[in-house]
Order: C-alpha cells, then sequence, then structure tokens
C-alpha cells in the first residue's frame, strides 16, 4: 500500500509539473482521437441522415448491419487494418504501418458504425414534418437536411461524443496499427499498460486519472445534452 501510495502521489507530481513525456503521450491521444472523429463526423452523420429519410432497396438490412458494427471488438478492427497496411497487404506501398496516420484510420473505422448508429437513431427520432416543411417552402435537399439536424443537434453532438470516448480508449487497434513507439505513437492506453507491465506505476496512474477526468466530462456533458434534447 505504501509503494501504491508514493505512486498515486508521484502520479500527480508529473501531471502539475507539466512533465514533457507525460504531456506529449497525451497529447498524441489526443490529436488522433480527434483527427479521426472530425474525419468521420460529415460522413457519418450525411449516411445517417440517408438511412432515416431515404427510402431504397435494402435499406432495413444495411441499418441492421450498422447497428450490429457497433460491437465489432477494437483488436479486430486493428487485425483488418494491420492486415491492409502490412507490406504484403494490398496498402502496404503507402507505408502507414507504426504510424500515427495507422492510428486515426483504425480509429475511423471503429468509430464510424457507432456515430452512424447513435446518428441514426437521433435523426430518426426528429419530427418528420421538419424536412416536410422544409421542402415544401422550396429548401434545398441540402438545406432541409441541415434544418433537420439543427432540430436534433443535441442527440447528434451526443452521437460524436460517444464515438470520441470509444476510440480515445480504446488499445488493440492502437497497439497493432502504431507500434507503441515512444513519442511517435505511444497514446494513453497503450502506455498505460506498458508502465503497468514494467511495474512503473506513476505514470500509468497519471494517464489513468486523465482518462477518468475525460469520463467523467463526457459522461457529464452527454446527460446534460440529453436533458437539453428533451427540453426541446
Amino acid at each position: 500500500m505504501g509503494d501504491l501510495g508514493a505512486a498515486a502521489r508521484q502520479a500527480l507530481v508529473l501531471l502539475v509539473s507539466g512533465d514533457p513525456e507525460l504531456w506529449g503521450i497525451i497529447g498524441v491521444s489526443f490529436r488522433v482521437s480527434l483527427l479521426a472523429v472530425a474525419i468521420i463526423t460529415p460522413l457519418a452523420l450525411i449516411a445517417a441522415f440517408a438511412l432515416a429519410y431515404a427510402r431504397f432497396p435494402g435499406r432495413r438490412p444495411i441499418v441492421s448491419t450498422v447497428h450490429s458494427l457497433q460491437a465489432i471488438p477494437a483488436v479486430c478492427v486493428g487485425l483488418a487494418v494491420y492486415l491492409l497496411l502490412t507490406r504484403n497487404g494490398p496498402l502496404g506501398d503507402w507505408r502507414l504501418l507504426f504510424t500515427q496516420s495507422a492510428m486515426v484510420i483504425g480509429q475511423m473505422v471503429l468509430g464510424f458504425p457507432l456515430l452512424l448508429a447513435l446518428g441514426h437513431s437521433a435523426l430518426q427520432a426528429a419530427d418528420r414534418r421538419a424536412w416536410e416543411t422544409a421542402r415544401t417552402l422550396g429548401a434545398s435537399p441540402s438545406r432541409a437536411m441541415w434544418t433537420v439536424m439543427r432540430e436534433v443537434r443535441f442527440g447528434l453532438l451526443a452521437a460524436v461524443i460517444a464515438a470520441f470516448a470509444r476510440v480515445i480508449a480504446e488499445v488493440g487497434a492502437s497497439l497493432m496499427l502504431g507500434g507503441n513507439i515512444d513519442h511517435v505513437t505511444r497514446n494513453i492506453p497503450t502506455a498505460i499498460a506498458l508502465e503497468t507491465s514494467k511495474g512503473e506505476y506513476a505514470q500509468g496512474i497519471a494517464l489513468g486519472l486523465v482518462l477518468f477526468v475525460l469520463a467523467l466530462s463526457l459522461n457529464f456533458t452527454l446527460n446534460l445534452l440529453h436533458g437539453k434534447g428533451e427540453m426541446r
């Protein structure tokens, strides 16, 4: 217990003192995850709108598949992207394996189904008359789509936050695609796994605290957005 207490105190010192190595790891995590979510957000929301409002053959199986893909394990995503990017894979010439770009791709694949499914659920809950009224008044399809999205903006923002929370905390895909290279691809989850396995608990505890505070903040924001959505 004494050793753990000392490690916890050292973890706080690392956080407060602005330890370059620690905050570099945190920076990699946020840079990779924010970029991944920023890329998939417009694509996922447009696709979610199409699934919610368009009528075309095969729509229901697609919706079911999208919702099922939410549960795909991160390590399976990592394996699939690894096989694509490895030297003998179809995208091996890109030389992206063990780079932040590979991590971004893995997190995009991981986060897209979740964001698409949650966005689809939020858009389906919207009053369809908003779309019909906008179109009747002469709005273009894109303008009418924007009107509907504004109506459920809190639900869509909650979907984006949930996708970010999903990808920043995953370890399987990041470890396989990034390689946990110091100062390059080492992010919060992979660093926690490494430091704990070495018996170096201080940095692991410090990074765990960052994820814990982030989880609390995101959960608080989600609850706040859910409440605002109910007051529409």
